[in-house]
């Protein structure tokens, strides 16, 4: 059933409306774009902005660092090839020490290095060098994700980054340094969590992440 916060009927909806918002921008993606998908739950949304752009679809596995006693609050983020973003007044405030700090990100490291085995598949990177990163997330809440993945993409060669989400505080858009470009097809007021302005925001499967994959090299490579 539909609520009053519902934006979307679910992630597949979501990146088609987030697709025209980028066709439609000012900042529309230029310099060969690629577009990658924030796992589990930005894959699907960036599967459609890849679709509609025709360009190569991959992922940027990031991991938060949640506070140990309430994980849903990040006090930093990891990625790929040693980034890392720490929120200095979420930890302060968490009360977490440097030694809680590091148990937490040698756990999240080890899950990241797993999980991008599993995702790849053998599956070789999709090239950054001088092209535009698109980095797709199915919203933004504290953005801790989305500013490592933008470190990820510089690291990894991007000329041009760009964070493009379906819904986000308006108030965030002005919040990444580390974009060149930050773009939500829908910035609701009141915002709330993110999953309450989807109908459907059933949890996404790993092997449906490698499915999206998987089609999208196919038409990239045909």
């Amino acid at each position: 059933m539909w609520g009053a916060g519902n934006l979307f009927a679910d992630r597949v909806e979501a990146g088609r409306r987030l697709a025209r918002a980028l066709e439609s921008s000012e900042n529309l993606p230029g310099g060969d774009p690629v577009v990658l998908g924030l796992p589990r739950g930005g894959v699907p949304v960036a599967f459609e902005v890849a679709k509609a752009f025709a360009a190569p679809l991959d992922v940027i596995v990031v991991r938060k660092l949640g506070v140990p006693y309430q994980p849903e609050l990040a006090m930093g983020a990891v990625g790929e090839d040693g980034a890392r973003v720490i929120n200095a007044e979420v930890l302060s405030g968490s009360g977490v020490s440097a030694a809680g700090l590091a148990e937490v990100e040698r756990r999240e490291r080890a899950t990241l290095e797993a999980q991008v085995t599993r995702l790849r598949q053998g599956r070789t990177r999709v090239e950054l060098t001088g092209r535009t990163a698109v980095l797709v997330d199915d919203g933004i809440a504290t953005g801790a994700t989305a500013r490592v993945a933008c470190l990820v993409a510089r690291q990894l060669g991007a000329a041009r980054v760009v964070i493009a989400v379906p819904v986000a505080p308006l108030a965030a858009l002005g919040e990444f340094p580390e974009a060149d470009a930050v773009i939500s097809a829908c910035t609701p007021h009141p915002f709330r969590a993110v999953g309450v302005h989807y109908r459907d925001f059933s949890a996404v499967s790993e092997d449906a992440v490698i499915d999206l994959l998987d089609e999208a090299t196919r038409w990239t490579r045909d």
